[in-house]
């Protein structure tokens, strides 16, 4: 097999593979990773759902880079109402079986607020909206087995474990960027948990940090908020990757990784990242990995959101 790394784009990731004939859902496909994502698929023969929270905003966006394949429907991660609305509009059109669901739409680092629901704004858009969704969609990757669920989390999952006794900051002082950190460690331990219930279906899931990419993620970040990470969080060291190699190990992990290799695990550069203990290390922490936490986290979700997805 060909190797990848930091520098690869999705474009050559995906060099002479066929998608003819495989169904993909990517959120968030009006911007940034989520377009070059849905572009370079469409172009390789797959049938692209795009699930959006402006359609107007994504036909444009995908429209100018020759996306025109690409089916969209809307959906606010935000609000479970919303999620809920395009999971039965979805099925209702017949969809069908899905082979990859990429979860690929996030916030960041945003002003303390609320979800329609009441959540804490970053854990329940980037975790609570994703965990709804695709969870409403499990039998459509059961029929599209073996398929894989790929989850976009963030190498600043390393800045906050989870917190089950306080998800919301209701009783610790909100920082953007804890919330953030918790928020992409939830991304991977649900990809954890997942793939521990659905391997032996033939459904595989995986998180990955797609690299410091300059995209609209950062649309909420002020000067505060960028002086706090780049003089206490290591921002001043990343790394800047341009989008289409940004994009790379998200195409990897769904249609190129050996599925034994990459389910359950933690991905970058495209490779599976090496299990680390210190923030700041090149790799997942290991809390973010830990099958306990990722077990307490799925029942704390269904709880949280009045919904159980048996598996």
């Amino acid at each position: 097999m060909t190797a990848f790394g930091a520098e690869s784009t999705a474009e050559e990731v995906l060099d002479g593979v066929d998608l003819t004939g495989t169904t993909v859902l990517i959120t968030g496909t009006s911007s940034g990773l989520g377009v070059e994502t849905a572009r370079v698929l469409d172009e390789r023969g797959a049938r692209v759902i795009g699930v959006v929270r402006d359609v107007e905003k994504g036909r444009r966006s995908l429209d100018e880079v020759g996306a025109t394949g690409v089916e969209l429907y809307e959906a606010d991660l935000a609000s479970l109402a919303s999620v809920r609305s395009f999971t039965d509009a979805f099925v209702a059109d017949g969809g069908g079986p899905i082979d990859v669901l990429i979860a690929n739409a996030g916030i960041m680092a945003c002003p303390r607020g609320a979800t329609a629901d009441g959540f804490e704004l970053q854990f329940g858009t980037n975790h609570l909206g994703h965990f709804v969704l695709v969870g409403r969609l499990l039998p459509q990757l059961l029929a599209g087995a073996p398929s894989r669920v790929v989850v976009l989390s963030s190498a600043g999952h390393d800045w906050s474990d989870v917190s089950l006794d306080d998800p919301g900051f209701e009783r610790t002082t909100y920082d953007e960027w804890v919330a953030y950190g918790r928020a992409k460690t939830a991304n991977v331990l649900f990809a954890v948990e997942l793939d521990r219930r659905l391997q032996a279906s033939g459904v595989r899931a995986t998180a990955l940090h797609p690299g410091g990419i300059i995209t609209d993620l950062g649309r909420h970040l002020t000067e505060a908020s960028m002086n706090a990470l780049v003089e206490g969080r290591g921002g001043a060291d990343v790394t800047f990757k341009s989008v289409p190699q940004g994009a790379a190990t998200t195409v990897w992990a769904g249609f190129v990784a050996d599925p034994d290799e990459v389910g359950g695990r933690y991905c970058q550069d495209c490779a599976v990242a090496p299990v680390v203990d210190r923030p700041g290390d090149a790799g997942v922490m290991r809390y973010a990995l830990d099958p306990d936490t990722a077990r307490a986290l799925w029942d704390l979700s269904e709880e949280m959101v009045g919904e159980s997805f048996p598996t």
